[in-house]
This record gives C-alpha cells, sequence and structure tokens, in this order.
C-alpha cells in the first residue's frame, strides 16, 4: 500500500449527500476482480448521458476541463454509503484520487479507503463550502494542500484542521494496513505466546 503524507492536487467538487457506492462503481462496471480496469466506470450514471455508448454529460466534472488531473474529491455527507464493495475505492484511486474530503463517510467505505492509501478527510459543512468557493476561483490554481502529518488542509491563507484516529493515521503514514501494523509488534506478540506456551502448553499444539 502507498503510503499518504502530504498532497497537494486540483480540487473537484461533488457536494452531495449520500452517494452510494453503486454510483461510484455501479456492479454492472465491475468485470475485473482486480484493482484495475475500472476507471471508465467510475460514477458512470452520472458521468455519461448514455451509459453503454460512453455519451458524456458535460455537466459532470469529471468533464469538464476545469477539473483535469483531479486527485481531491469534495464530497458532502455520509459519503460511501450502500454496499460495502472495495471497487468504490479502487475506481477513485485509478482515477487519481488520493483525497476524499466529506462532512462524513459510511465506516465501510472509511475503513476500505484506509486500507488502500486514500486519504478521507472529514469537515464541516462551513468548512466545506470555503473550500469550494475559494477552489472554483480557478481549480488548476487554487489547489488545496492536505497533509497528514499537520492534520490540515491548506487553501490559501486558509488552514483547516481536521482529526483522525491515531491507528488510522499511522496506516496512512507508514503505508500498511492491519496486518501490517500488527506485525511491528512482532517482537512482543512472538514474547507473549512463548511465555504462555510454558504457562498453558495444554491449549498449543504442537506444530514445531
Amino acid at each position: 500500500m502507498q503510503g499518504f503524507q502530504s498532497h497537494t492536487g486540483v480540487m473537484m467538487p461533488l457536494l452531495r449527500d449520500n452517494v452510494d457506492t453503486d454510483v461510484i462503481i455501479p456492479s454492472r462496471e465491475m468485470r475485473t476482480v482486480s484493482k484495475t480496469g475500472l476507471l471508465e466506470g467510475l460514477f458512470a450514471p452520472w458521468r455519461y448521458l448514455q451509459v453503454d455508448e460512453r455519451v458524456p454529460n458535460t455537466d459532470f466534472p469529471m468533464n469538464q476541463s476545469s477539473f483535469n488531473g483531479a486527485s481531491i474529491l469534495l464530497a458532502g455527507t455520509n459519503f460511501g454509503c450502500g454496499s460495502s464493495r472495495e471497487h468504490a475505492v479502487w475506481a477513485l484511486m485509478e482515477a487519481g484520487f488520493r483525497v476524499v474530503i466529506a462532512e462524513s463517510f459510511a465506516t465501510i467505505f472509511f475503513n476500505n479507503a484506509l486500507r488502500n492509501g486514500l486519504l478521507p478527510v472529514a469537515l464541516s459543512r462551513e468548512a466545506l463550502i470555503d473550500l469550494m468557493e475559494w477552489c472554483a476561483i480557478d481549480p488548476q490554481v487554487h489547489r488545496p494542500t492536505v497533509d497528514l502529518q499537520t492534520g490540515t488542509v491548506e487553501a490559501g491563507h486558509q488552514q483547516i484542521m481536521f482529526e483522525m484516529a491515531s491507528d488510522a493515521r499511522t496506516m496512512l503514514l507508514s503505508g500498511l494496513d492491519e496486518i501490517g501494523l500488527t506485525e511491528q509488534n512482532r517482537d512482543a506478540i512472538e514474547t507473549f505466546e512463548n511465555q504462555d506456551r510454558q504457562r498453558r502448553p495444554w491449549i498449543y499444539l504442537d506444530q514445531r
């Protein structure tokens, strides 16, 4: 997993509430079990006027030149609700997104994001609107910087703080999933197992 320290990029606004995973990547677009091959299906119901023919909807920000190369997504409340499909995170990352800023996230989407190196940042609605208005002046020039080390989103002279649980922050900074994070304590785990084997040998199978 790619670690996350700090990122500056074009921000694409999608300030809608309850964006579910079947809109992020519809089931009909999930034609692969890998983390790639999902890009064209990202936001397909909104991105295309005719999905099968891939006729672009020019009102959707992904189809507007102002947001070319967008790597920060600005959304509303309860982003990533619906089914638990990890493909939603994979599709966003394949499109180049490294950060999703929203008022709140569905729990499973939030955890899937952490496991794949996509940073979910929760901010107030007021902060979201301020960010959107600042970036709207010229999205290619007004690029916010999201810094996980300092827990800040910088937009011009504005600095907005955000919070993240220490374990989640460590996972992203180090590029580790839960298993990798646990393996950081391998020596302590082995010490405990060896001591416990001496205390309670009857519960261990002889695997040596």
